[in-house]
């Protein structure tokens, strides 16, 4: 997992979900658009964030270890139980 540049500013937030209103769009291949960065925030519990440039990695999120979306880089989660996250947008 890449890091964030440091010249960032966050712009928009999701909405705090859970592993049942997670939106099924997430839990699917997707990604940001040209020059957008995501972080994904956890507050309570564990998320299994997949990247899908090679090599895939798979890395589990929890309140200690936020998850880096790097821009046009196809990625999903996976609740990994009770949960709760939201995700931040930077540009």
């Amino acid at each position: 997992m890449k890091k964030l540049p440091e010249n960032l500013e966050g712009y928009k937030k999701t909405p705090v979900f859970d592993q049942e209103s997670v939106p099924r769009g997430l839990l699917k291949d997707h990604c940001t658009k040209e020059n957008v960065w995501g972080k994904i925030w956890i507050l309570e519990g564990e998320l299994l964030y997949t990247i899908q440039s090679e090599p895939i990695e798979e890395i589990v999120l929890s309140r200690d270890r936020f998850g880096v979306v790097e821009p046009q880089i196809l990625h999903f989660v996976t609740p990994l139980g009770k949960v709760k996250f939201y995700v931040e947008f930077l540009k």
